[in-house]
Parts: C-alpha cells; structure tokens; sequence
C-alpha cells in the first residue's frame, strides 16, 4: 500500500500544527506563569521549569516521530523521512509566522 504525497504533506502539516499549538500553550504558561500560579521563590520553580522542559521534549517527539517510526517499521521508509521533512518545513513555516507577528508588534 503505498501512502499518497498529499496525505504525506497534510499529516506533515497536523503534526507541525500540534507542536506550534503546544508550544503556544507552553509559552502562555511561561508568559503568564506568576499571574496564574504566583511568584515562586523557593527551588521548586526552577525543578518545575526542568521537569516541564522534559514532558515538552518527550511530547514534542512523539508528535513529530511516532508516525514516521511506525511507517519505518511497515516498510516505508521513503513516506517515514517524507513526513519528518514535511513536520520540519511546517514547523519552520510556523516559526515564520511567529517571528513576523512578534516583529509586527514593535
């Protein structure tokens, strides 16, 4: 069963998509962090940010690998490594966008 090139753009994008939407969330976290959760002056909010750093990783990986890895091990590999680099321009494209909005705001 081969796996069409649009089907590979598009679920390339999805990902790109939920790893912008995530880091989006994470940066209102960041962002708004003391308004929500207080200011945190003793060693837990450096361990938080550690930890929180380490669940972003872990999540941000199975959003832009799991897939790949699962189309690798049936066997496609050119659709595997298509997808990586479909996620990569979409998350690049993303980054695009946010830098041309953030410089819009000066």
């Amino acid at each position: 069963m081969v796996i069409k090139s649009s089907s590979i753009k598009l679920t390339g994008l999805m990902q790109a998509l939920e790893v912008g939407l995530y880091c989006l969330g994470v940066s209102l976290i960041f962002w708004k962090g003391n308004d929500i959760f207080g200011p945190v002056d003793i060693f837990l909010g450096p361990a938080m940010v550690l930890v929180l750093f380490s669940v972003s990783v872990l999540i941000c990986g199975l959003l832009v690998f799991y897939r790949p890895y699962k189309l690798f091990f049936e066997g496609k590999k050119k659709e595997a490594v298509d997808l990586v680099l479909y996620t990569t321009v979409g998350l690049f494209a993303f980054f695009l966008a946010i830098l041309i909005s953030a410089v819009g705001f000066y």
